[in-house]
């Protein structure tokens, strides 16, 4: 991989990349080729560390559907091929309202004709937070960490982020954007708890923020907004 690209990060200021790690959050601030990471509780938390970031990219479903699957989310699946099923899809509304994941499923089957997976249900929690929180949208954004690897080594068949040679392949592949040694030293410094991949995948977020933030990203999505107002559009 190449050395990072210091002149053109250091130009557009510090941008944040947001991870689910167990019921918290991994925040990666890169600062040009600096890095930073850091372990919060909750989205407030995200939004008061990550406040003098220039963009902020948050690997959780910003734009909820009424009915139906995402534009954007059915762009990504084409863009990942055979490494679809590493996004889930968002379900609608009232399926990320219902009291419980049974409740879910009977909605979610009305709306697009099936129910939900386990997966998708505990990611509602989450959802209902950033919803809550109304990040603002010119400067928070959703990303997919799997598809900014993709598009950060479009020559590499990643395998699986929990095995250790899939682990190797995103450090790697983040070396473009920071150098390895300052990744490790980050992760040294982390509190305990989140998984290798979640904070690889926090930094992978950020590299898709900068690129949304220097005009670089492809944006997938058709321009819709949901109910509340939030683009339905995907970062990479």
């Amino acid at each position: 991989m190449s050395s990072p690209d210091s002149t053109s990060a250091c130009e557009v200021g510090p941008v944040a990349g947001v991870d689910g790690a167990a019921g918290r959050w991994v925040v990666a601030v890169l600062d040009g080729t600096h890095l930073s990471t850091t372990l919060v509780d909750t989205v407030s938390d995200v939004l008061v560390l990550t406040a003098d970031c220039a963009a902020v990219g948050v690997d959780m479903p910003l734009a909820i559907p009424d009915a139906g699957v995402r534009a954007s989310e059915t762009a990504v699946r084409t863009f990942l091929g055979p490494a679809r099923s590493s996004l889930f899809p968002t379900p609608v509304r009232d399926a990320v309202y219902a009291p419980s994941w049974e409740e879910a499923c009977v909605i979610a089957r009305v709306r697009t004709g099936k129910a939900i997976s386990k997966q998708s249900w505990f990611l509602t929690a989450y959802i209902r937070a950033w919803e809550d929180a109304a990040p603002d949208p010119s400067r928070v954004v959703e990303v997919h960490p799997e598809s900014s690897f993709r598009a950060l080594a479009p020559t590499v068949t990643f395998t699986s982020k929990k095995r250790a040679r899939g682990v190797a392949q995103r450090i790697a592949a983040l070396s473009a954007v920071v150098g390895t040694v300052e990744l490790l030293d980050s992760v040294r410094s982390l509190a305990d708890g989140p998984a290798m991949d979640d904070v690889l995948d926090a930094v992978a977020a950020a590299w898709s923020a900068r690129r949304w933030l220097t005009g670089e990203a492809v944006v997938f999505g058709d321009g819709s907004v949901d109910a509340g107002g939030r683009p339905d559009r995907i970062v990479v």
